[in-house]
């Protein structure tokens, strides 16, 4: 089910991309709650470790991070407090995490979002030949090279993949 430009949404994150002139192809595919990363690769047919997942996560005083992660790798929050400086990293609820970011849970984009918030990024995302992430809308992922996320989001750079 996958679709082209013609049917993208416009929503505040591919505002926020051509507002910054990235380049990006637009992907559609039906949305399974639940389903991850491991849905959103099986049914754009692109290997999951490509797809990256924005996460909200708080610190020790409440305060809001965003941390981009492969698909198929979970982050350790612990070595993330370290590398950053933190005494500890959870993920926010849904609840928190939409009210920050002002996207749903499954439709979190790292672009466009409502809160001005410190963006960390697993380095090896930068390796990669192109990436895919959420649009800012359940069910829809955006095609883009990562120098051009490190360029518009200047995320720190970490290694906190498991």
């Amino acid at each position: 089910m996958n679709k082209t430009d013609r049917h993208a949404p416009e929503t505040p994150a591919t505002r926020f991309l051509k507002q910054h002139q990235v380049p990006f192809s637009t992907h559609l595919y039906q949305y399974e709650a639940h389903g991850g990363t491991r849905v959103s690769a099986r049914e754009l047919n692109v290997p999951e470790h490509a797809v990256v997942k924005t996460l909200v996560m708080e610190d020790e005083n409440s305060a809001p991070l965003l941390m981009l992660m492969h698909g198929d790798h979970k982050v350790s929050t612990k070595e993330l407090a370290r590398q950053t400086g933190r005494k500890r990293i959870e993920p926010c609820t849904p609840e928190v995490a939409n009210r920050h970011s002002g996207y749903l849970v499954g439709g979190t984009s790292p672009f466009g979002v409502r809160k001005r918030m410190p963006v960390f990024m697993e380095q090896s995302i930068v390796e990669l030949p192109v990436v895919y992430i959420n649009g800012g809308r359940r069910g829809f992922l955006v095609g883009l090279h990562p120098d051009d996320i490190v360029r518009v989001l200047e995320p720190q750079l970490v290694n906190v993949a498991l």
